[in-house]
């Protein structure tokens, strides 16, 4: 694996953080939309994790504590996208 997937992947990362504020911003009621964005957010988690373990960064050294802060962002995102996807109000 090289350092441009490490790079390629952050810029994935931040356009996904974007695009999934943006739909949540722009639709706050939309259930199945923010239960979707919850399960992408999930697999932005695995891929985004499992890059930053197995891809060495010398060439980004820059790059890795915004990396992880982005996963864990978009851990707690997809907390609360579960949270209130799933939630049922009484």
């Amino acid at each position: 694996m090289t350092p441009s997937l490490f790079a390629g992947t952050f810029a994935i990362l931040v356009l996904w953080l974007i695009v999934d504020i943006i739909w949540e911003l722009s639709r706050p009621r939309d259930i199945v939309m923010r239960r979707l964005c919850a399960w992408l957010n999930l697999i932005a988690i695995i891929g985004g994790f499992s890059v930053f373990y197995g891809v060495t960064h010398f060439d980004n050294a820059n790059l890795v504590p915004w990396f992880i802060c982005l996963n864990w962002i978009n851990v707690v995102a997809a907390g609360l996208q579960f949270y209130f996807g799933y939630f049922q109000h009484n």
